[in-house]
């Protein structure tokens, strides 16, 4: 089943497996998405940082080529590739030439479905996953940042994707190999390919590739309410990291493009509020920014400051002011504007790349079952109206707030949500 919206078309293929292209003219190179359901949210509980493993893991070779061989074709195609996992997915991504799509495309496939997963690669892949959780003790706003989200987001959608060192040195590689086997299934997955592509040639290769491939993926469910609050990380340095978390909408609900420039209205550059008042006027920190991100089933609204002890609590403080300050809805005209402006200006600029757009149909698609074109968005920014975003403020719902701090003092939390 094929359908069309302007230059961009979604096929599904009868076992279920998804392809989202979109032609791009004036370009004459082509970026792919490969994603398999298989991320961090999917994981034994006993075995935390598989998906992180398995992902180095399907860059080592596949049955038919050894690791050198496969990076030696790739390279004669002059294609550059990269595995990465997520919470929910596992993604391959692959950036070449046009007219090398149908070259690559095999050798995609290839990896994901005859991986070689040799005993001599794991050993290498789970040290490299080990130091990646090790780094996190020299990345001090991460580890807030992931502290943050265990304890905002229910059980096992606030797990973050380097898993753990006790997780990592408990995995097998038999475990590893049956786990990839499990969840590496077409229903569920999608590719996106943008471009210099034709999608009939590529919907017609796709479905040739993956004809003899089945299986479907039961996605998981909460499991625990969130402990959210406040709690403190004891770390003896001279910056203080604070994050404040709370609820925004999911990315198909009608209030996510109204999340959206609020946002940026807080954090839209130095023009915000945050920078403005936490950075410009009280010289409090170094680093101040919001950010809002959202999936099919939640929205993520994560507010941070980067400071010294001295001015720890009263960053903090400010900050929570300011979010509540916005709730009362009184945004300007000129702040929505450069909101406007800002958020278009962006959308242009990724509307001009490849990877962004693979990127942005895949979860456009993933999040709300259809794509959407650069010019659907901007046509529902510029619906926005003044009074439109400041009754959706007044009666915004941000949920019960988390507040993690990490820094050599603990802080008083304010009250916010």
């Amino acid at each position: 089943m094929t359908s069309t919206l302007n230059q961009i078309s979604t096929h599904t293929c009868s076992n279920g497996f998804v392809i989202v292209s979109e032609p791009m003219g004036g370009v004459q190179s082509a970026a792919i998405r490969l994603l398999i359901p298989a991320g961090a949210v999917f994981e034994d509980i006993h075995n935390l940082g598989t998906s992180s493993v398995c992902a180095e893991m399907l860059m080592r070779g596949s049955q038919r080529m050894n690791s050198k061989e496969q990076a030696d074709a790739f390279d004669h195609i002059g294609t550059l590739r990269n595995s990465s996992n997520s919470i929910r997915y596992i993604q391959l991504s692959a950036s070449t030439i046009g007219y090398r799509v149908s070259e690559a495309m095999p050798m995609l496939f290839e990896m994901i479905r005859q991986p070689s997963m040799s005993e001599d690669s794991f050993v290498p892949a789970c040290e490299l996953a080990a130091q990646a959780v090790e780094s996190l003790a020299d990345d001090p706003q991460q580890r807030t940042a992931l502290a943050a989200r265990d304890r905002h987001v229910p059980a096992p959608f606030n797990r973050n994707t380097f898993g753990t060192l006790e997780g990592i040195r408990s995995l097998t590689h038999d475990s590893l190999k049956k786990w990839w086997g499990s969840q590496s299934l077409p229903s569920g997955s999608v590719l996106s390919v943008a471009g210099d592509i034709d999608s009939d040639t590529l919907f017609k290769q796709v479905e040739s590739l993956i004809s003899d491939w089945s299986g479907e993926m039961n996605q998981p469910t909460e499991q625990d309410e969130p402990v959210r609050g406040y709690a403190h990380i004891q770390d003896d340095s001279n910056q203080v990291q604070v994050m404040v978390v709370h609820d925004g909408p999911c990315e198909g609900h009608q209030d996510s493009m109204l999340e959206k420039l609020v946002i940026a209205v807080l954090s839209g550059g130095m023009s915000g509020r945050l920078f403005t008042e936490v950075r410009e006027k009280r010289g409090l920190c170094y680093a101040v920014s919001s950010s809002y991100r959202a999936d099919k089933d939640r929205g993520v609204v994560s507010n941070y400051v980067g400071t010294t002890p001295e001015r720890a609590q009263e960053s903090l403080d400010v900050l929570t002011s300011e979010i509540l300050r916005i709730g009362e809805g009184n945004v300007t005209s000129d702040e929505l504007n450069r909101a406007k402006t800002g958020f278009k200006s962006r959308l242009i600029f990724s509307g001009e790349s490849t990877s962004a757009r693979a990127g942005a149909i895949a979860a456009d698609y993933l999040n709300l079952g259809r794509v959407r074109t650069l010019e659907e968005i901007i046509e529902q920014v510029d619906s926005v109206s003044l009074d439109a975003l400041n009754s959706y403020l007044k009666r915004r719902k941000i949920g019960t707030t988390t507040i993690q701090t990490l820094g050599p003092d603990a802080l008083t939390p304010p009250t916010v949500g």
